[in-house]
Order: structure tokens, then C-alpha cells, then sequence
């Protein structure tokens, strides 16, 4: 997501920082690049037109344009204004003080509320709730049954009540199931439209009235870019929505609905979706999404994504190899299994800074897709290799290489690429261990409760 903006934000702070010295004029030049960098990403205009006046009223001050180091004052500003317009601090989302909470998903038909309902449904019982879902979609043929489906993936309670029910008498079923159940949490997935209409939103709002939803969702899909943003501001309109789930995040290379949906709406943006899988559901933060537009990294989310599939126990014992010249080439693979497991390369690639030693990582994956299967073949040699041979790298000569590209199928070239990349990531992968074990230690494990 937002390669396409961050890589002209780039070039826009890449000219500043070429200038010997910066005037009201060359920052002019750099707010139009940014201007036309905000449209061609489907930013709304009136986003863009308050984004660029807020930025010029700042960025043309004394202050700055005498300042030692203008240029990260610009930038500065910049994240600073963005940041206003994804909404500043990290969203909660809110709990009935007498369960069960009720999240009323609302959204245009084929925006994804149906799998959403199961993503939020799996990060609710990851953070120790227990959710119930219910559809009150009784118009699309198979809605309930699709629902039942996501249900039974996700592991979570169903409540699929008579065949002939209406909305209402699906909705209120469903809240007297989950007190009697003991659910704290009902997920309600409502009908969608292919567009607004009268009888969707008199619907909706009765069964907002019924309800009293502690939060009312509107699902969103990011790669429609200003329809979801149009559609959006109608339901605020009418329903007066609490908050916005962006589904498809990882397919939009542009980015434009998610910096303006918060800002037509006033409502935060809560969760994003950044995949199939119902595990692909982040919490949004602001502050790491500004970072990531800019090209600075999101160091914190793949911090917390490898905190899922390494426990502090292997963390520490990782960093001991590490620290100690211990790292075998049978790590190396443990690593990558992980790394599988975290989630598409490229998303991981898009939360590391581009900058430093990451710059040729960023430049590599933007010339060429990611290969995933690399990763496959990667396992496959090492797992070629004699239980020394992993131990001691050094020992891989000529004759034995060729018997491991032979044995995993792959070729002598590869076998050479990968002892290179295990030499490259013993001293990348001991900044990182570091990292983690710092953020570990310091505030432990973060959950959907604490919400």
C-alpha cells in the first residue's frame, strides 16, 4: 500500500535536501510535486487543498526557512499534517459497560463486511473476548450460510435463528443468544447495496435504534478509492458512524481513500485489512501509517508481528547465537519459517525505513515482484544439507554444493545466493533481535482488551 506516494514523497524530500538553501520559492516547487504526488494517489481534493494550505502556512515561517536544518523541518511539518488527517492518536475500540457490546457492521454490497466479521471476530478472541456473530442479511441467496462458513474458519459461535426471520428478529435473537451463551461481544453483519438507497439506510436505522450499537462500522473497500470515500460520508450522514474498517489495503498501491475517509467523516479509521486470511487484520495507527507513507518504516508493526511467531524464550536464545557467532545455517531456516508466517514479503518489505542499509531491499522489490517460492527453495537447500554442513557453512566446497543444488533441485548459483544472504542476515538479524527483546522486556504483550 502507498508505494506509488511514498515513492514521490521521496523525490520531493530528496530536491529539498539538494537545495543550498531554502526560500518560500523551491518550497513552493516541492508543495505543487506533493499536491499532484496526493491527487495521482486518489487523495480526495478537498483533502489535498486543506493538506497543502496547512503545510505552506508552516513551512514558509521564518522559523524554518532560517532554521539550521530546514529541509527536516519540512518534513517534519509534513508528518505532522498528516498525521492530523489520519487523526492523530491511535483509536480504541469501545466496550458495553453491561455485555453484550454490540459492533454493527454497516457498507456497500461486496466492500468484504462478511469476512470482516470474521477477522474482527478472531482478533476479539485473541485479546480474550468471546464474540458471537449473527447475519441480518436475509436478501442475498446464501449470506447466513456464507456467515456460518466464515464462523466455523474462525472458531467462533453462529447464531443462524429461522429461516423466515426478519432484520430485527435476527438482531434481537442473536443479543438474547449471546447473554444467554455468555458471548460479551455480538459482530452483527448487515445487508449490503450496490449503491445508497432509501430502503438500506431506514433499515439500518432501525436496527441502530434497536441495538444502541456500542460501534457502528463502515466496511469500506480501499481499492473502489473516492467511491468508498463517497459512500462513507453518506453513511455518516445518516447513521452517524463511530468508526471505518479499509478492506483490500494491501491490493491499493495508491492509498488515496484512507487519507481521506478519516477526514470527510471526522470518525477514526479502526482496523485495515491487509489480506485473504482472517489473521490479516491490523488495529490502524496513524502514526506507523504516516511513517510508512514517508518511507521512514513501521518498525513497531513488524516488531509486534514477530512477537506472534517468536516467543521471548527463542528471542533470547536467537540473540545469545547471535551475540556469541553461534548462528547456524539451521537458524537461518527457522528464521525464514517465522518470516513465512508473518505474513506476504512485501508486506514485511514495505514496514522496513527506506533508508540505510533497507534502501536496495526497497529498490529490489519495486523492480520485481517478490518471490515467495524463493523462500520454498531457500528451505529446500538447507534442507539438503548434512547436519555439519549446517553447523559449520565453512566447510561447503564445489563438490558438496553441487550435491545440494542436485538433492533440493535447484542450481549451484542459488546454493552460492543463499550462503551469501545467511552471511548478510547474521548481522541484520542481530539489530532486529535486539530490538524486539528491548520492546519485550519493556511492555510485554498487546491485546485487544486493552482496547
Amino acid at each position: 500500500m502507498f508505494e506509488d506516494l511514498t515513492g514521490k514523497f521521496q523525490r520531493v524530500f530528496k530536491t529539498l535536501r539538494g537545495e543550498g538553501k531554502l526560500t518560500e520559492e523551491n518550497i513552493g516547487d516541492a508543495l505543487r510535486q506533493i499536491r499532484v504526488a496526493l491527487l495521482e494517489a486518489d487523495v480526495n481534493f478537498k483533502v489535498v487543498k486543506q493538506l497543502i494550505e496547512n503545510i505552506r502556512a508552516k513551512a514558509v515561517g521564518q522559523e524554518v526557512l532560517s532554521s539550521f536544518s530546514p529541509t527536516e523541518q519540512v518534513i517534519k511539518i509534513v508528518r505532522d499534517e498528516l498525521l492530523e488527517v489520519l487523526g492523530g492518536d491511535t483509536a480504541r475500540m469501545k466496550f458495553a459497560s453491561q455485555p453484550p457490546s454490540v459492533f454493527l457492521l454497516t457498507g456497500l454490497q461486496g466492500s468484504g463486511k462478511t469476512t470482516t466479521a470474521g477477522k474482527i471476530a478472531r482478533w476479539l478472541q485473541r485479546g480474550g473476548h468471546h464474540p458471537l456473530l449473527v447475519s441480518v442479511d436475509v436478501y442475498r441467496p446464501a449470506a447466513r450460510q456464507q456467515l456460518a462458513v466464515v464462523a466455523k474458519e474462525v472458531g467462533v459461535p453462529v447464531f443462524e435463528g429461522s429461516a423466515d426471520a426478519k432484520p430485527s428478529e435476527l438482531a434481537l435473537g442473536a443479543r438474547q443468544a449471546a447473554r444467554d451463551r455468555g458471548c460479551d461481544v455480538l459482530v452483527v453483519d448487515t445487508a449490503g447495496r450496490l449503491h445508497v438507497d432509501d430502503e438500506m439506510m431506514t433499515e439500518l436505522q432501525q436496527l441502530r435504534d434497536l441495538l444502541q450499537p456500542t460501534e457502528l462500522l463502515f466496511v469500506a473497500d480501499a481499492m473502489t478509492g473516492q467511491d468508498a470515500v463517497r459512500s462513507a460520508e453518506e453513511f455518516h450522514r445518516r447513521l452517524s458512524l463511530t468508526g471505518v474498517v479499509l478492506t483490500k489495503l494491501d491490493g491499493d498501491a495508491r492509498g488515496g481513500a484512507a487519507l481521506s475517509i478519516r477526514f470527510v467523516t471526522g470518525q477514526p479509521i479502526q482496523f485495515v485489512g491487509t489480506g485473504e486470511k482472517f489473521d490479516a487484520l491490523e488495529q490502524f495507527h496513524p502514526d506507523r501509517m504516516v511513517s510508512r507513507i514517508l518511507g521512514m518504516g513501521d518498525v513497531l508493526s513488524l516488531i509486534e508481528k514477530a512477537e506472534e511467531v517468536i516467543d521471548s524464550k527463542q528471542a533470547e536464545q536467537l540473540e545469545r547465537k547471535l551475540r556469541t557467532d553461534s548462528f547456524t545455517l539451521e537458524d537461518f531456516r527457522d528464521q525464514l519459517r517465522a518470516a513465512r508466517q508473518m505474513g506476504p514479503l512485501d508486506q514485511i518489505l514495505s514496514m522496513l525505513p527506506q533508508v540505510g542499509p533497507f534502501r536496495q531491499l526497497h529498490k529490489q522489490s519495486q523492480q520485481q515482484t517478490v518471490d515467495e517460492g524463493q523462500l520454498i527453495r531457500t528451505e529446500a537447500i538447507i534442507n539438503s544439507m548434512t547436519d555439519r554442513e549446517r553447523r559449520v557453512p565453512q566447510i561447503l566446497n564445489g563438490r558438496r554444493r553441487l550435491r545440494i543444488a542436485r538433492g533440493s533441485g535447484t542450481s549451484v548459483q542459488e546454493v552460492n545466493r543463499l550462503v551469501k544472504q545467511y552471511d548478510q542476515a547474521r548481522k541484520m538479524m542481530r539489530s532486529m533481535t535486539g530490538r524486539l527483546l528491548k520492546k519485550q522486556r519493556g511492555k510485554g504483550k498487546v491485546s485487544a482488551r486493552s482496547g
